[in-house]
């Protein structure tokens, strides 16, 4: 960045040093724009910190320009001689001259009524047949109104100057080339609202690249929020499957060698009761602070390299086993050739409801998983048999429904990604609970059977 538009940037909030937005960089590179930028930066801390000197700038120099009427006595006007009527005392046109130059000190902040004051003087200073350079006052007085005023303002502004100055030339004050003079005028008062009207529009342009720069940084700040939201939302559901899952087969396996050592009167059995209870309050407290990180959205996620698949539902079954559950798998169809977007997504589904058996149905249940791709759709199939008649049942804080917890929203979610219906509840032969979803795969092959039981 420049020195020139870090001082220019600097000067856009009172004084304070900010860096201009990344936005303007491409006006600021531009050779006009920049240009322009530029000068209006210099003009805007030039008035904020000298106010009054613009003002007072042109206050001396209109009266500089009217000065040669005050000191010659000629009765010349601007287009050719004038007759006086009458004879007037000598400090009459100083007066005038002051009534029309005066005014212009609060022209910027108050420009209507400064042009109506100047318009007004110079209609009674023509009816004494007086003309004096600093009638350019009222030509000033317009182009401010232009700049800073009511544009409705202005437009009665307009029509009374040409009205004023055609009641001069041709009426009050007769001079020697009326349409030549009157041309003159009328195109000089033209010309002094077409700047301002021009300088007005600049404004406003500039000012609309400004606005534009600052909601492109907001948005850009907005997109950084959202990214950063989706990324908490992925990592938070990565670490429900993965943590989580893992906390309930540890839960499940010192719940299990907790009561084997009971039955065996082993003094280990205190100890692993402690480990699960622990276990049990570690899944607690990772979903409340998943909780923080979690944010429910339908919005795909990217996913990690590498990621579980159909191959990795061995060991996953595994470790279940491991837990107590007793669970049987079984496949049709070449799963294999499944995308792997697919197959994650049939990896989680298959560990949340195994995760959800361990939480709820306990160690001592047996279950069902079948994978089935046929047609263009992939069936996922989970059920178990509910906790045995006279087993404990494992210590829950909610009780087991079909819409509850981070992992059965998870399920409804990865099946939405691909157009699927999830089917969760009890068993209806009885005993048991069932998690049944189908995902629409329009590329699936066709099915054949390529497993077996395993034991």
């Amino acid at each position: 960045m420049s020195p020139k538009r870090a001082a220019a940037a600097a000067d856009t909030t009172r004084g304070t040093a900010h860096p201009p937005s990344p936005g303007l960089d491409a006006a600021w590179g531009h050779p006009l724009l920049g240009r322009l930028l530029r000068g209006q930066s210099h003009q805007q801390r030039l008035d904020r910190r000298h106010p009054w000197l613009l003002d007072t700038t042109v206050v001396l120099i209109v009266a500089l320009v009217s000065l040669p009427d005050l000191i010659s006595s000629a009765p010349n006007g601007p287009f050719g001689e004038t007759d006086s009527r009458g004879e007037l005392p000598s400090g009459v046109p100083f007066v005038f001259a002051a009534a029309l130059i005066v005014p212009l000190w609060w022209r910027r902040r108050v420009p209507a009524v400064t042009f109506f004051v100047i318009a007004l003087v110079s209609l009674v200073q023509w009816s004494l047949g007086i003309w004096q350079q600093a009638g350019i006052s009222m030509l000033i007085a317009l182009y401010t109104l232009a700049l800073h005023g009511s544009l409705r303002v202005l437009g009665w502004a307009a029509a009374l100057i040409v009205v004023e100055l055609t009641l001069a030339v041709c009426v009050i004050v007769p001079v020697e080339r009326p349409l030549l003079s009157l041309f003159f005028l009328l195109g000089t008062s033209t010309a002094a609202v077409a700047i301002g009207l021009t300088l007005r529009i600049r404004r406003m342009y500039l000012a609309a690249l400004e606005d534009r720069a600052r909601r492109l940084e907001i948005e850009h700040d907005q997109r950084v929020q959202l990214t950063a939201a989706a990324e908490r939302s992925r990592v938070a559901r990565e670490m429900h499957d993965i943590v989580g899952h893992n906390l309930s087969v540890m839960v499940g396996l010192a719940d299990g060698a907790a009561t084997l050592a009971a039955n065996r009167n082993e003094q280990s059995a205190e100890a692993l009761r402690i480990l699960g209870d622990t276990g049990r309050q570690a899944m607690g407290e990772l979903r409340r602070v998943l909780g923080v990180l979690r944010e429910e959205r339908q919005d795909d996620v990217r996913p990690l390299s590498p990621q579980p698949g159909i191959r990795e539902l061995d060991p996953l079954l595994a470790r279940v086993r491991a837990a107590g559950p007793a669970v049987t798998y079984r496949s049709v169809g070449e799963l294999d050739s499944l995308g792997s977007g697919v197959q994650l997504t049939v990896y989680r589904i298959v560990q949340e409801a195994l995760t959800n058996t361990l939480k709820h149905a306990g160690t001592g249940t047996a279950a069902e998983v079948t994978v089935t791709a046929d047609a263009g759709k992939v069936r996922i199939r989970v059920a178990d048999t509910g906790v045995p008649q006279g087993a404990h049942r494992p210590a829950e804080p909610r009780p087991r429904t079909g819409d509850a917890g981070h992992g059965m929203i998870g399920i409804h979610q990865r099946a939405a990604m691909y157009g699927g219906a999830v089917t969760i509840g009890p068993r209806e032969a009885g005993h048991g609970w069932i998690v049944d979803v189908v995902l629409n795969v329009p590329s699936a092959p066709a099915p054949s059977v390529s497993a077996e039981p395993l034991p």
